[in-house]
């Protein structure tokens, strides 16, 4: 045990960073419901932003995505102190005080989970989401705005809505961010939006929450009393599949207690143009101690994008790479959270 121990400690701790010159960087943020609800956790988020925001430069981070779940409770007023010990208000403040190291520094687009809706988790469609997270609360993700239409409560919020920018190899994208369980309305709204003229050769990148379960497979059906919704399969059909431009897809939502695995999903299909769709679930939340735990152990994706056409996945913990200690622990490199992704 010793000689293990003593091996393990001697294991060369190398910092993120990107392979060539003429890389930049996208973060993929899991959800950070475990985080929040508990006060002990809620600076092990902002440790994750703070990390992201003292990289921007040597990563070349252009933009950073969230996987929805942002609080465990979208209008909670008495948490009993075991599953969680702080109201819905103290996380709502908590995750967008974190979030706030990234403003004026780097664009960012979280996604609204079940939990975001509702009064525990999408009971109905009422969410908190743009009371903390305005139109107006980071500059530089309001200059990327050019779509957007009604959320649930009939109000155009960030909710659902689309956001282009270029890349610094010149590549114009669009990110399409969509609601948990999208209606009807709003992937009929999505499908317009990226058949415009104007936005025919973008690369679109769709946020989204709930789309693919952890064998690989595009989400059925849950058990969420909203009416009105479509889960991964749904979406796939409705969405993606049918068009022409939309070439990633990232989410989040599943776990189990202590198993990376069970948090990730990877699965690539053709849309109507036949080019591939590289789909993305990343997940920590049960990571650390399980649904009680520390939050997911600081666990984030560094999504580089190369001048050759591919991306570069690697999975890193700011948490484990602070101290000396535990450095040796930043990087998982299984080959599910670490690979490359060739874009065609």
């Amino acid at each position: 045990m010793l000689h293990a121990l003593s091996i393990n400690a001697q294991q060369k701790y190398t910092p993120p960073a990107l392979s060539a010159a003429d890389s930049w960087s996208m973060i993929l943020v899991p959800d950070p419901q475990t985080y929040n609800k508990f006060s002990r956790n809620q600076p092990l988020f902002e440790l994750m932003t703070q990390w992201i925001a003292e990289s921007i430069d040597s990563l070349k981070i252009k933009l950073v995505l969230c996987t929805g779940d942002l609080v465990e409770q979208n209008e909670f007023i008495n948490p009993d102190g075991k599953v969680g010990n702080q109201p819905s208000k103290r996380q709502w403040e908590a995750v967008a005080r974190a979030f706030s190291h990234l403003d004026a520094r780097v664009p960012y687009i979280a996604a609204t989970g079940n939990h975001d809706y509702g009064y525990k988790s999408a009971e109905i469609r009422i969410t908190r989401y743009n009371e903390y997270f305005p139109v107006d609360k980071n500059f530089l993700t309001q200059k990327m705005l050019r779509e957007v239409t009604l959320n649930g409560q009939g109000i155009p919020t960030m909710e659902n809505a689309a956001f282009e920018f270029t890349s610094p190899h010149g590549k114009k994208m669009l990110v399409l961010n969509l609601e948990f369980a999208p209606r009807d309305t709003v992937l009929t709204w999505a499908a317009e939006v990226v058949n415009q003229p104007k936005y025919k050769e973008h690369f679109v990148i769709v946020l989204t929450h709930s789309y693919l379960n952890a064998q690989n497979e595009h989400i059925v059906s849950e058990k969420y009393l909203l009416k009105d919704r479509n889960y991964g399969a749904a979406i796939f059909d409705k969405l993606i599949k049918p068009s022409k431009n939309i070439r990633m897809v990232f989410g989040g939502h599943i776990g189990a207690p202590d198993d990376p695995k069970a948090h990730l999903a990877f699965r690539t299909d053709l849309n109507a143009a036949g080019k591939k769709v590289h789909q993305m679930v990343f997940n920590a939340q049960a990571l650390g101690g399980g649904w009680f735990g520390n939050g997911g152990d600081g666990w984030l994706r560094i999504l580089e994008f190369t001048a050759n056409n591919t991306v570069k996945v690697k999975t890193f913990s700011p948490l484990f790479a602070i101290s000396p200690t535990t450095r040796q622990f930043a990087w998982r490199t299984a080959d599910y959270d670490q690979f490359e992704i060739k874009l065609d």
